[in-house]
């Protein structure tokens, strides 16, 4: 294909790519103000606050809020039409044997940020708040606002959401040859003290129990990471072993 036509097909993709952002943006936007999604995000917390309800200082924080979220959603909504776009663009460029790898590693990587996501919103947000308010002071008042709890959810997800991609990085490193599953197991002990301490900076407030639960699924993805990387390696093998006896011939 000419390289203009390469350029206008990129423009009709990208221009459909933004179609469906703004169109799940406003249904998101609509969606959230109209069946009042807020209750929902502060329901892991809501024992925790004196009437269930959080605090905001800013007059518009709750459309600030309402518009985040509400782009959050629409850019996860949107992302499968993105991909897709994205996907017819790119996939003449690659083979057979690339279309059929790419694929279920892309929804992988959706589950895995999807579950990352999951389990900073229903366990460690609600278990980190609720030790940091049991720790009692004559001097303070605890107050949380909606900008900070929300700040730190999206913080927090975010953090969780990366964290869960490791398998696919270690599953990238591995296909091109970077690291071996023999490195990756030499290297657990450096892997679990670095990850405590990834834990520690991430979590706040000084909380054992917060850091464990975050230190935990770090280290369980490492492992796994693993795995990954000792299937991905052998095939790896077996392709060059195949390569090197066709050359032999």
């Amino acid at each position: 294909m000419p390289f203009l036509d390469h350029l206008e097909e990129l423009r009709w993709r990208i221009v459909k790519s933004l179609i469906a952002l703004f169109v799940c943006l406003g249904a998101s936007f609509w969606f959230s103000y109209s069946f009042d999604i807020l209750p929902v995000l502060v329901k892991p917390i809501a024992a925790l606050l004196p009437d269930g309800k959080l605090n905001y200082t800013n007059p518009m924080a709750p459309a600030t809020i309402l518009m985040q979220i509400s782009g959050v959603l629409g850019i996860v909504l949107a992302s499968p039409v993105i991909g897709y776009q994205l996907w017819c663009f790119l996939s003449p460029a690659l083979s057979l044997r690339e279309r059929k790898v790419i694929v279920p590693v892309l929804g992988f990587a959706a589950l895995l940020f999807l579950a990352g996501i999951a389990l900073a919103v229903f366990v460690f947000v609600p278990v980190s708040i609720e030790l940091m308010n049991n720790i009692q002071s004559s001097a303070l008042k605890p107050m949380i606002t909606a900008e900070a709890y929300f700040g730190f959810m999206f913080f927090i997800c975010l953090a969780f959401g990366a964290i869960f991609e490791m398998p696919i990085v270690v599953l990238i490193l591995t296909a091109l040859g970077l690291v071996t599953p023999a490195v990756l197991g030499k290297a657990r002990r450096w892997a679990a003290a670095i990850s405590l301490v990834a834990s520690m900076v991430v979590t706040p407030g000084d909380q054992v129990v917060g850091t464990f639960i975050l230190w935990l699924p770090i280290y369980g993805l490492y492992e796994f990471s693993i795995i990954v990387s000792w299937f991905v390696y052998r095939a790896r093998l077996k392709r060059e072993a195949a390569s090197e006896s066709i050359r032999a011939e």
